[in-house]
């Protein structure tokens, strides 16, 4: 009689992998995520059924993490005025706790083939909309979601392409300022000033 799975293994085997795919990208060989999780190849595919089935698993637990961590930073929150909230999330999505999520997922969007999650570039494209539509709703203004999205986008494809965070950063303080005035709400500065 064979083995039960454990689900409880399983999710922390996940996690490992979640954690060293956004440490290193995404191996090539099992080898790496078995060390990651303290366990064998042969684990893995007892776990999972085989390695594609893993790292497609990896890449939708990540994507799960990101869009917390993400969504929670672009909310509206009732103390401050949207553009700071923007602000602040831009500093965070784009420094070092957000970088490996840009990285791990401008790579899935390049890839040419999409073998691991087919229609990943239309689903990156629109699953971000519904958060700053609620922010931009804050401000009176949700139809501009999609003018934010872009620039967000934009900016961190610019930044991955280029490395240069300094001019994104730059670029993503001028649109701030033209939201406000287009929004007539007011934000704060670098340092929390009005």
């Amino acid at each position: 009689m064979g083995r039960h799975k454990q689900p409880e293994i399983r999710d922390r085997i996940l996690d490992a992998c979640v954690d060293h795919a956004l440490a290193h990208g995404l191996p090539g060989r099992l080898e790496p995520f078995a060390a990651a999780s303290g366990t064998s190849a042969r684990m893995l595919i007892y776990h999972f059924g085989t390695r594609d089935a893993l790292l497609r698993e990896t890449l939708r637990r990540a994507r799960r993490r990101q869009r917390d961590f993400f969504g929670e930073l672009v909310a509206p929150r009732p103390d401050e005025p949207y553009p700071s909230t923007l602000r602040r999330a831009w500093r965070v999505m784009t420094g070092p706790a957000g970088r490996p999520y840009l990285t791990m997922f401008g790579r899935l969007r390049e890839d040419a083939e999409q073998r691991l999650w087919p229609d990943f570039r239309r689903e990156s494209t629109t699953d971000w909309l519904r958060p700053f539509e609620e922010g931009m709703r804050s401000i009176g203004r949700p139809e501009l979601a999609t003018l934010v999205l872009a620039v967000v986008r934009g900016l961190i494809m610019d930044i991955e392409t280029t490395g240069d965070v300094a001019r994104a950063d730059r670029a993503f303080e001028d649109f701030l300022a033209a939201l406000v005035l287009v929004t007539g709400t007011q934000a704060r500065d670098a340092h929390g000033e009005s």
